[in-house]
């Protein structure tokens, strides 16, 4: 297998990734800022290792040297994403995340030129956000060619890992948002509320600034889409508030304090939770004539996916990627590809 690297191995959902990658018998290269934790990780899985911070373009493109494909783990993407995909475009390596994160993508989609230009496949959201998503919307898509309204909605379960958190926190200081006749548009933290049922039960869940808001887009055309997320009351109720806290967000002081909580507070998801512990996706497609198509996916973990979806497109990509240029995982693979994935099934269809 051509030589490839995981950037931010040394996080949460980094280090899953690494050690099923070692178990399946895949060699990548262990990379990240922090030495004393990416070493021992990779001493422990028997693989190798490059130590460097995101910082000076030559630096950062001299430390990819070799490598055909690096995987981004580490978030929150706003700050990691732009330098190491510069250093991709600049070396001929292939570029892959597991950002959820909307300008993160926006950013990526504007160098698919470039891309083109220095022979490289650029194809970030590799993981829970948006592989599944963005198969049910280009399944919607296929059912309802017409539809001009797109609802996307998920339940995690199990819990955040830090970087998940820390993403979150960026997102609630930028504020929601929703797509509207095709383009982008700001809207209030928890602007919509709605219930989406499960297993009988009804679940609340509330818009969240998704990731699908780019890339179901540019996957369907769709031109109005909001993405939803199944929480509990409380924290429906406290993405209220933020409202107003929002202009607090933008201290320094606040923020620091807040990442500081994250780090002392938030770990992630035991081996246990995660097995114990399912997602589910629904998808709603409409038409201005009033008809409406719907999926659900019931799906193992959101971590679990991601470590299964990511896995499996660095083996496609390794072996036969697609043409140079910006793809969303739905476009290129198509969107059943998320049903070839352990544990994932469509439990329900209606049109």
């Amino acid at each position: 297998m051509k030589p490839w690297m995981i950037y931010g191995a040394n996080g949460y959902t980094g280090t899953l990734i690494a050690a099923a990658a070692a178990a399946a018998g895949m060699h990548p290269l262990l990379a990240g800022r922090d030495r004393e934790t990416v070493g021992p990780l990779a001493q422990r899985l028997g693989l190798g290792k490059r130590i460097f911070p995101l910082l000076g373009q030559r630096s950062i493109a001299a430390s990819l040297e070799g490598m055909d494909l690096v995987l981004n783990c580490a978030g929150p993407f706003s700050a990691t994403a732009a330098p190491l995909l510069e250093a991709c475009l600049a070396n001929g390596a292939h570029y892959l995340d597991i950002s959820g994160e909307i300008d993160s993508f926006a950013h990526c989609h504007a160098q698919h030129e470039r891309a083109q230009a220095a022979d490289i496949v650029v194809l970030p959201g590799v993981g829970f956000d948006v592989v599944p998503t963005d198969c049910v919307a280009l399944m919607l898509k296929h059912m309802l060619p017409r539809a001009d309204e797109l609802i996307l909605a998920i339940e995690g379960g199990g819990g955040m890992s830090p970087g998940t958190a820390r993403t979150s926190l960026e997102g609630a200081r930028n504020g929601g948002r929703a797509r509207m006749r095709g383009q982008l548009q700001p809207v209030p933290l928890a602007w919509k509320t709605r219930g989406f049922t499960r297993d009988g039960q009804t679940r609340l869940a509330v818009t969240i600034p998704w990731g699908d808001l780019y890339t179901a887009w540019v996957s369907t055309g769709i031109a109005n889409i909001e993405t939803y997320m199944v929480l509990p009351p409380r924290a429906i109720a406290t993405l209220k508030r933020m409202r107003w806290l929002r202009p607090l967000l933008g201290f320094k002081p606040v923020t620091r304090y807040l990442l500081a909580r994250i780090a002392r507070d938030v770990s992630g998801p035991d081996a246990e939770t995660r097995a114990r512990s399912r997602s589910h996706v629904w998808g709603e497609a409409r038409s201005a004539d009033g008809s409406v198509a719907r999926i659900e996916l019931d799906a193992p973990n959101g971590y679990a996916l991601t470590v299964d979806a990511a896995l499996a497109i660095v083996q496609r990509m390794l072996l036969q990627p697609p043409a140079s240029g910006y793809w969303t995982p739905a476009q290129w693979l198509g969107a059943e590809f998320v049903l070839d994935l352990p544990g994932v099934q469509r439990i329900a269809t209606a049109a």
